[in-house]
C-alpha cells in the first residue's frame, strides 16, 4: 500500500496540511472539468485554511484499467513526478507550482498537488486555438526546445524506445478498425486504403524524429493542456516528457489543436515563427527546410496517436467522444494537405 493517497477517497485534511504546508481544516473535492484527465483523475480540492491557497489541483492515477495500463506501460506517472521534482525549475516555460509529488512504482499509484490556476483562461481543443494563441504557444515551444537543444537532461527518457515503437504500432493496429467503423465520415476516402500501412512505418518515423538535434519536449502539447495567464502560456500535464525533435511538439499542437481552415491559411507562417525563435535563441545548423521536413514526418507519425486515442482509450463522456472525433478529423486533414499519405503508397 502506498504511503500517500491513491485516489480522491483517500484524501484527508491532515495529509493535505502536510503536503501544502498550510493547516487544512475542511475540504471538498470535485472533478476539474468535463472530459479532462483521460490518463489520470484530475480534481479540484477546495480547502479551508488559515493562510494557504483556497484551492489546489490534485491528480491521481486513472481508475479505468485500459487507460491506467497505457500510463504504466510508458511510466507516465513516474515521468510527471520526476518532472515536477527535478526539471520544472530548470526550463524556461511556465508550469504550475507543485506542492507535493509522489509515485509508487510497485503499485502504479501517484499523486500530485499543484497550484490551482483557475484565474487563467483554459484552452479548448475541440474549439481550437485562435491565431493569436497559436503564435503564443509556438513561441513558448521554441523557447523550451532551444534551452535544451542538444543538451542531455538527466532523468528524461528518449522517445525512441522499444515500448514506444511497439506500443504505438500495436495501438494503431488495434484502434484503426474501431476508428474506421465509428468515425468513417471524418476520414478522407483517398486516405482510407492507405492508412493501415502507417503501422509498419512507426519505427522508421520515430527513428527519423530521434536523430540529432534533440531537445526536451512536452510530447502532449494539446490545447486542453495549455492555460493562458494574460499573454503568458502555461503548460500542464507533463506525463509524456521525453527527448525528441522539437517539431514533434510543434506538429502535435498545430495538426490537432488548430482548426483546419486556420492551419491551412497560417501553417507556413507558424512553422517560420518557430524556426525564427530557435535562431533568435542561438540555435544554429538547423535550417527552415530541415524544420519543415521534420514537421511533416511528425505530423504523419502523430496521426497514429489520434487513432490510438480515439480507438483504444475510454474517453469517458460525450466531450471525450467529441474530442476523439476532432483529433482524427484534424490529423487526417493535416497529413493529407502535407502529402503524407504518398509516403504510404
Amino acid at each position: 500500500m502506498s504511503d500517500f493517497p491513491a485516489s480522491p477517497r483517500d484524501l484527508t485534511a491532515d495529509w493535505l496540511s502536510a503536503a501544502t504546508g498550510s493547516a487544512v481544516s475542511r475540504f471538498s473535492i470535485a472533478p476539474l472539468g468535463e472530459g479532462l484527465g483521460v490518463i489520470g483523475q484530475v480534481t479540484r480540492v477546495r480547502a479551508d485554511t488559515a493562510s494557504g491557497p483556497a484551492s489546489f489541483v490534485v491528480k491521481f492515477a486513472s481508475e479505468k484499467p485500459e487507460n491506467r495500463a497505457v500510463a504504466e506501460t510508458y511510466d507516465m506517472y513516474g515521468r510527471e513526478v520526476h518532472f515536477y521534482r527535478s526539471l520544472s525549475a530548470l526550463l524556461p516555460v511556465r508550469t504550475p507550482h507543485c506542492f507535493a509529488a509522489h509515485h509508487d512504482p510497485a503499485t502504479g499509484d501517484f499523486v500530485l498537488v499543484l497550484e490551482d490556476l483557475a484565474r487563467c483562461r483554459v484552452g479548448d481543443q475541440i474549439q481550437g486555438a485562435s491565431l493569436e494563441d497559436a503564435r503564443a504557444v509556438v513561441t513558448s515551444l521554441a523557447s523550451l526546445h532551444a534551452a535544451t537543444w542538444e543538451r542531455p537532461v538527466e532523468g528524461v527518457p528518449p522517445h525512441d524506445v522499444p515500448a514506444q515503437r511497439e506500443g504505438i504500432a500495436a495501438g494503431f493496429r488495434a484502434g484503426w478498425p474501431v476508428v474506421e467503423a465509428r468515425l468513417s465520415e471524418v476520414i478522407p476516402e483517398d486516405a482510407r486504403p492507405l492508412a493501415p500501412a502507417l503501422a509498419d512505418q512507426i519505427g522508421t518515423l520515430i527513428g527519423e524524429l530521434s536523430r540529432s538535434p534533440q531537445s526536451v519536449i512536452h510530447a502532449d502539447v494539446r490545447l486542453d493542456n495549455i492555460l493562458f495567464d494574460g499573454d503568458e502560456v502555461v503548460l500542464v500535464d507533463w506525463q509524456s516528457v521525453c527527448t525528441s525533435s522539437g517539431e514533434q511538439d510543434l506538429a502535435y499542437f498545430l495538426t490537432q489543436s488548430v482548426d483546419e481552415a486556420l492551419l491551412a491559411a497560417h501553417q507556413e507562417e507558424l512553422i517560420g515563427l518557430y524556426h525564427g525563435e530557435l535562431v533568435a535563441a542561438g540555435v544554429t545548423g538547423h535550417s527552415l527546410a530541415d524544420c519543415r521536413v521534420r514537421y511533416g514526418t511528425a505530423a504523419l507519425y502523430l496521426l497514429s496517436w489520434a487513432v490510438l486515442i480515439a480507438g483504444t482509450l475510454d474517453m469517458g463522456n460525450e466531450r471525450g467522444e467529441q474530442l476523439a472525433r476532432t483529433l482524427v478529423r484534424r490529423s487526417f486533414s493535416a497529413v493529407r494537405a502535407l502529402g503524407g499519405f504518398e509516403r504510404l503508397r
